[in-house]
């Protein structure tokens, strides 16, 4: 009986060696060439055999489970927690599901078919390559963990990561528990995306719970068109002259409509995040949940209560709370999954940094101009002089001249809205309208660079009071003006100050008056002249005002309070960096820090000692200026010698004339000891533009610095 075993498998290693024979289709004799041949082919079937097939599966498993967290997850959390990001892009149902199922399947199978590859070439390589693969994704992995628990940065910390690689390769070499460990852990990635589609604020963009609330009712027979512009990032200290008024030297079009409407100047953002704010000025509700700020989480908003008696035309940017009941919006940013992959990678880069990174996917949101997106200019040439440009689809955004196209009489009435990212970063105009290019890594904060970030952000607010000059020349051309209930503000603003630039707690906490409080100008129907209103104004306050001044009666309860209303008793207010976590803040009408121009701004300069020497990037940009492309130079950055000292100021002439002075600053991540903003488009020539550098000694004298 023992015997019959043995003997059975004798007989089936027996039948196997002929079926090999037999599959060669070799008659040649033992010893042969062609025999060699045939065995090698039979070793060659045997090695991708079933227990090979295991080997690469199990292979696969681990490579699945920590591209999982390497990849996966991070990218999944990202993207999850902002579904503005794919609003903002105009991403449907299938690219959003295409993107996850690239995040989550193609590394893995990339790497798969490069392990398949290397067994071509025999055992030792592939497992050598499993290895090395390994190696390397939990040197990704160390990167990001370490980024978390250790002060090390940059070359740093990439060296202890690729410690541990090489360790974590080793390991799994050695010891099988691990590996069993790393394939049990390949179920991560179908949690990751999961958790992404059923438990992130981004799963209802994918899968929309509902199509918006009840329409409000009339009060009256009077419904006048409604004209709402809300701007992005802008503090009303940003606006303010040394008086506490708009600056009408600098921004003249926002003084002219300060001077036609009723300004609430004590007028304060619910939330310095969009996602949050947004919605609390459309629905009247201060921020409850961490929701997308989606008409499915939101139904009850300005469109679906304005819905039943309006016609709507709405241009939203990072949100989507008019239901497509009630309104499609017809001009669109950068879209499609091309755009939203090379996004990503984007922030993939910034997740496996060994450096300090700032992952945020509003990086990606910059109006396009009209010409960038292939869309023809709707609008006449602007009729303001200084408005250099000749076509506004090379200068406006696309997003702007369709709102304006839009801006017509009609038989109903009509709700025009428009959120315009602007002055949002990232900053890209000059006062003027002309374009400028610089490097998206440039800090936000620590000497020098807050005041260029400051600097920047007024140079596009510039160009945006030329948008809200081009928004009332247009009302006035169609008629709506003086029937229209005009409304202008922000959602949020920005801090500058140092140590809390930016819109986050510490910012809040350490600089309310730059992020809470923004501007905010109502023109009722018929109104003449300009009043101020200092009343207690919280955003929340906005739909139930307009809702009022469009006598429309609400469906639901809000949190705000009408203008027409008595103001509120409490002087009292709240911000949220959280939903359902009000924060108090306190104070009155900011005032607007006074920063005045560096003595040389303007002035000529003539020939100096050559003291040194500077690198420039860009360079080729001053040897070419074409003013007609609405494309400038304006922006410059480079390094000096270690010996020039942190601190000594630097002159920055375009032409002759001094542009700015800025401060030589310790080197950035990317090696950058200055940059400078050359807002004055008027120093510019057509075709070769000298630019020239000069520091400044304590005593006002120049030396000037050979470029390079």
């Amino acid at each position: 009986m023992t015997d019959r075993p043995h003997t059975g498998a004798g007989s089936a290693d027996r039948s196997a060696a002929r079926a090999d024979a037999a599959t060669t289709d070799d008659p040649a004799p033992r010893g042969s060439a062609r025999t060699a041949d045939g065995a090698a082919t039979v070793r060659h079937r045997r090695r991708w055999g079933r227990s090979s097939r295991r080997a690469e599966g199990r292979r696969l498993l681990e490579v699945t489970a920590l591209v999982g967290l390497v990849i996966t997850q991070p990218l999944l959390d990202v993207l999850g927690r902002s579904p503005d990001f794919f609003l903002f892009h105009r991403a449907d149902r299938g690219e959003i599901l295409l993107l996850v199922a690239l995040v989550a399947v193609v590394p893995t199978v990339a790497l798969g078919l490069l392990g398949l590859l290397a067994g071509l070439a025999g055992d030792a390589l592939r497992t050598g390559v499993h290895s090395l693969l390994l190696g390397l994704l939990v040197t990704a992995l160390a990167i990001q963990v370490g980024r978390h628990i250790t002060p090390l940065r940059g070359v740093p910390l990439l060296l202890a990561a690729l410690v541990a690689g090489a360790a974590g390769a080793l390991a799994h070499r050695r010891w099988t528990a691990l590996g069993r460990a790393l394939r049990l852990a390949a179920v991560g990635p179908p949690i990751f995306v999961g958790l992404f589609l059923f438990a992130s604020p981004t799963g209802p963009v994918v899968m929309p719970l509902g199509d918006g609330g009840a329409a409000g009712t009339a009060t009256g027979n009077r419904h006048p068109p409604v004209v709402m512009l809300v701007l992005d990032e802008l503090p009303l200290v940003s606006l303010l002259d040394a008086a506490g008024g708009v600056d009408g030297t600098r921004f003249p079009h926002f003084a002219e409509l300060a001077a036609a409407s009723t300004w609430y100047r004590n007028a304060t953002g619910v939330s310095g995040w969009t996602p949050y704010a947004l919605p609390a000025m459309l629905t009247g509700r201060y921020p409850a949940e961490p929701f997308a700020p989606h008409y499915s989480h939101y139904p009850d908003n300005l469109f679906t209560a304005f819905g039943g008696l309006y016609d709507i035309r709405a241009e939203e940017s990072i949100t989507r709370l008019c239901p497509p009941s009630r309104c499609e919006q017809q001009v669109t940013p950068d879209q499609g999954i091309g755009v939203l992959v090379g996004e990503t990678q984007k922030l993939l880069r910034q997740v496996v940094a060994p450096h300090d990174s700032r992952i945020d996917p509003e990086g990606s949101y910059r109006e396009r101009t009209a010409e960038e997106l292939g869309i023809d200019a709707a609008e006449p040439v602007p009729t303001d002089p200084k408005f250099r440009w000749d076509s506004l689809d090379v200068n406006q955004p696309a997003r702007f001249t369709s709102f304006l196209s839009g801006l017509t009489r009609s038989t109903r009435p009509t709700l025009h809205f428009l959120h315009l990212l602007m002055p949002h970063s990232p900053w890209t105009f000059l006062p003027s309208g002309a374009r400028y290019e610089a490097p998206g890594d440039f800090p936000n904060e620590g000497d020098g660079w807050v005041e260029l970030a400051r600097a920047r952000h007024l140079a596009q607010l510039g160009y945006t009071d030329r948008l809200i000059g081009e928004t009332m020349r247009t009302l006035r051309d169609s008629g709506l003006w003086d029937e229209a209930l005009v409304v202008v503000t922000a959602d949020h603003g920005v801090s500058f100050t140092k140590g809390a630039q930016g819109r986050g707690e510490d910012a809040i906490r350490a600089a309310a008056d730059e992020v809470a409080w923004v501007p905010l100008f109502v023109k009722t129907p018929g109104q003449r002249g300009g009043r101020i209103d200092d009343r207690n104004w919280e955003h929340v306050d906005l739909l139930p005002t307009v809702a009022d001044e469009a006598a429309i009666r609400l469906p639901w309860r809000v949190d705000g309070r009408s203008a027409r209303q008595t103001p509120r008793a409490d002087a009292g207010k709240v911000f949220y960096d959280r939903p359902s976590q009000p924060m108090s803040i306190s104070g009155g009408v900011p005032a607007a820090p006074q920063v005045a121009p560096h003595r040389l701004v303007g002035a000529t300069v003539d020939a100096a000692p050559v003291a040194g020497s500077a690198q420039v990037a860009g360079l080729d940009a001053f040897r070419a200026v074409d003013p007609d492309e609405g494309v400038l130079p304006g922006m410059i950055w480079g390094t000096v010698p270690d010996a020039v000292a942190d601190g000594t100021e630097l002159a920055v002439a375009v032409n002759g004339t001094v542009a700015a002075v800025v401060p030589v600053v310790t080197p950035d991540p990317g090696g950058r000891r200055f940059a400078a903003l050359l807002a004055d488009d008027r120093l510019f020539r057509a075709g070769a533009n000298r630019l020239d550098l000069y520091l400044v000694d304590q005593g006002g004298e120049l030396r000037k610095l050979a470029i390079s």
